[in-house]
């Protein structure tokens, strides 16, 4: 029915708008960029097959081509990610993950200081601690992520027609980042700006 239809669009919307409150501008930190990505600017990247002359650092990522937030995110936040092409990691994680090598401790989700969510060809995984857990909802390009630190809550959404993914009721012990790691190469990434 589309009166149905429309109803729903509604309320995703006003949902939406519920978590649009909560938006924070969230950079990509330069330094944590691994070298096989490009940031174009500081919202968006791109994984290259030529790797880029950056300088050493101690923050960078070594051997997972992963990116962070500069900022720490602490009580209420809510940001988007679109993506081009066939998929990307969202990730939250502490920012005492390790940068070196490529072994699960430095990988989104394969351990027990970052939470991801992998869209990937249609469909979505939820990583912790290196457990997969599919996750079923409508496709889209861009993912919402909701964090309230204090509570314990980290929620991934959809943005398209219904706005429904996944819920993950935790504790969380250190400030967070956010995170992405693109899966193939000319394809990219980008923060949203929502205000």
């Amino acid at each position: 029915c589309s009166c149905h239809n429309e109803e729903m669009k509604n309320q995703n919307q006003s949902r939406r708008a519920e978590f649009l409150k909560y938006s924070c501008d969230i950079t990509l930190d330069p330094n944590s960029t691994h070298s096989c990505y490009y940031l174009m600017r500081t919202e968006k990247v791109t994984a290259m097959r030529k790797e880029q002359s950056y300088s050493s650092h101690p923050d960078r990522f070594t051997g997972r081509c992963q990116v962070l937030s500069k900022e720490s995110l602490t009580g209420h936040c809510y940001w988007e990610v679109e993506w081009r092409g066939r998929g990307v990691y969202v990730a939250v994680t502490y920012k005492n993950i390790s940068r070196t090598g490529g072994s699960d401790e430095c990988w989104f989700g394969r351990n027990d200081k970052s939470w991801a969510l992998d869209c990937y060809n249609n469909s979505y995984d939820f990583w912790y601690n290196n457990v997969r857990t599919p996750v079923s909802g409508p496709q889209s390009s861009r993912v919402g992520v909701y964090l309230d630190h204090r509570a314990g809550i980290l929620s991934f959404y959809s943005i398209s027609e219904t706005m429904t993914l996944l819920r993950v009721q935790t504790t969380f012990t250190q400030p967070l980042h956010a995170g992405l790691w693109i899966q193939h190469f000319e394809e990219s990434a980008e923060l949203c700006k929502l205000k």
